[in-house]
């Protein structure tokens, strides 16, 4: 009788678990999977030696197209990691800025998550739901910086300005009457941080609405419950970090243990799951996003109250204000030197991680005193968790790697730097 040897499946490199392009080479037995062989090079965008030519503030747009999900939040690790060369102060008002907008990040990014890896697992429904959401979320980002999604807002020393005082609002057109138009722009009416505000009041009901759709489903457990379990202690020796890591049962949170920027300054718990498998890494996302919720609301209450500088008064390296930069010779050439230049770092190294929603994302920067980093090195959450994927699918079904993808939250751009 002949030998049935294992064959080899060429899974991807475009598939929709991916959000990216991986390809995966799995050896399979049957359906089952007994090896995962994930190879990355497809996407090769060169950031790190791309930052070596541009000055320190053209390199800034660069960190918002490393993952495409999470875009300020990978700005806010640059930033940090500039100003601890450089010594510069934050203001407290652009601190308590960029606290919302990165927990305004980690909404986007785990309802994004939540969404597809519903999809990958079958339901096409819940993904409808929480882009219902990103779009207001999407609305946020463009109000404050003019781009939906790579907004380049974060600055070395602060953001780059203030938060509006209008909403752009809905105009009739021929699909909708001006009643529904008027329905549109209820919640329009007034600041940024009313509308933000209002997001905040009415997420926890509709968080509500994917629990029904997901939680209790037995196909989505039968689907994630058991898929892809990691232990503690492999999840450590790994270099998992964030969810992957806090649904093991290790309550590793960065804005916690290492509290940056005002973090120090909310109130929030950690969630941490039990079993560290498909179905806790979802549990996880989902109480995150409500404690995100949460720490959104406190900025909002806080940033209503205090006015003040949202970025450095040091004018090498944060531009002059539009007004003086017309009526000050001084202050025109300090713009015209910074973006055509830029500004010089001090000689030195310096990393900084920020709890990127996908784990543990930083930057490690070297400076020979030059305009320009010298060396750049991007540590990217997902890549220890793309790792990981031989051991967590061994084992399962083809479907079940799929699954255990999905719960990974990995973006090809951030992994394939």
């Amino acid at each position: 009788m002949a030998e049935i040897k294992n064959y080899t499946l060429n899974f991807g490199p475009q598939h929709p678990a991916t959000h990216g392009v991986l390809r995966l080479v799995l050896e399979l037995d049957g359906e089952v999977v007994q090896r995962a062989d994930p190879h990355i090079g497809l996407l090769h965008r060169a950031t790190e030696k791309l930052a070596e030519s541009k000055t320190f503030i053209q390199s800034l747009p660069y960190m918002d197209r490393l993952d495409y999900v999470s875009m300020m939040c990978s700005e806010h690790a640059y930033c940090l990691a500039i100003e601890k060369l450089m010594g510069i102060e934050v203001p407290v008002r652009a601190q308590y800025i960029r606290v919302m907008f990165a927990e305004i990040t980690r909404l986007l990014n785990h309802l994004l998550q939540v969404g597809t890896y519903g999809n990958d697992c079958g339901s096409s429904t819940i993904l409808i739901y929480t882009f219902r959401e990103r779009e207001d979320l999407f609305d946020m980002y463009e109000a404050v910086s003019g781009a939906r999604m790579h907004a380049a807002y974060f600055r070395p020393g602060g953001v780059y300005r203030d938060l509006p005082d209008t909403m752009p609002q809905y105009k009739a057109n021929k699909v909708r009457n001006a009643k529904g138009i008027a329905q549109l722009n209820s919640n329009r009416k007034g600041s940024l941080l009313d509308f933000i505000e209002d997001f905040t009041q009415r997420f926890p009901a509709l968080l509500g609405e994917y629990h029904t759709l997901l939680t209790e489903n037995r196909i989505w457990k039968q689907r994630t419950v058991g898929i892809g379990v990691a232990t503690p202690e492999r999840a450590l020796n790994l270099g998992f970090t964030g969810p992957m890591l806090r649904a093991s049962g290790l309550a590793w949170d960065i804005r916690k243990k290492q509290p940056y920027d005002v973090y120090d300054r909310l109130d929030f718990d950690i969630p941490v799951g039990v079993t560290g498998d498909c179905y806790d890494r979802y549990l996880v996302r989902m109480e995150e996003m409500k404690q995100s919720n949460r720490i959104i609301k406190q900025c909002v209450d806080w940033l209503r109250v205090n006015p003040g500088p949202v970025i450095t008064d040091n004018h090498k390296v944060a531009a002059p204000d539009r007004e003086s930069m017309k009526s000050n010779m001084e202050e025109l050439i300090h713009h015209f030197k910074l973006f055509s230049e830029g500004f010089h770092v001090p000689e030195g190294e310096a990393y900084a991680g920020v709890e990127h929603p996908k784990g543990e994302f930083g930057i490690y920067l070297v400076s020979d005193g030059a305009n320009k980093p010298y060396r750049m090195k991007i540590r990217s959450a997902g890549f220890a968790h793309l790792a990981s994927l031989n051991e967590l699918a061994g084992g399962h079904m083809i479907a079940d790697a799929v699954a255990v993808i999905g719960s990974m939250d990995i973006v090809f751009g951030e992994i394939d730097r």
